[in-house]
């Protein structure tokens, strides 16, 4: 279970060090191989490699006809990086990857359960900034959780 939340630097070479606490459990099931891809709130999506193809396989499935499933498709799956993380606990995010997500040196690295998201600190605050925006009620399907 990924959680919890740290702001972290890339080096010059463009790696991010994945910090301690998680290295286990992203590394002892993928071996220390993980995926990075895009995601349409311009952050970055790190799985485990093993957790990857499941999500993969059912973006395939679905048609291409539609325009917007066709930019998801090419956002998830043209973006899809494997990268293996090195002896000091590094992982490179490719040029690509760091402009899609408009990441320079700082980011957050931010647990979703089984996966991680990898925001540009200022995209982060801009993301945190639209909760106090809201009208405090839960979006769909979180009607009835509580507290």
């Amino acid at each position: 279970m990924f959680q919890g939340a740290a702001q972290l630097s890339l080096d010059a070479k463009g790696r991010l060090t994945v910090p301690t606490r998680h290295r286990d459990g992203l590394l002892t099931p993928a071996a220390g191989k993980l995926v990075l891809t895009g995601h349409p709130h311009y952050c970055l999506l790190m799985y485990p490699e093993p957790a990857w193809p499941p999500i993969r396989d059912e973006l395939l499935r679905v048609g291409a006809f539609d325009p917007q499933t066709a930019r998801w498709k090419r956002l998830m799956i043209g973006f899809a990086e494997e990268t293996e993380v090195d002896g000091s606990g590094r992982i490179l995010i490719s040029p690509e990857l760091r402009k899609f997500a408009g990441i320079d040196r700082q980011v957050m690295m931010v647990g979703q359960g089984t996966h991680f998201e990898v925001w540009s600190v200022d995209r982060w605050e801009a993301e945190m900034a639209k909760l106090a925006e809201g009208d405090g009620k839960p979006p769909p399907g979180l009607e009835n959780f509580a507290l």
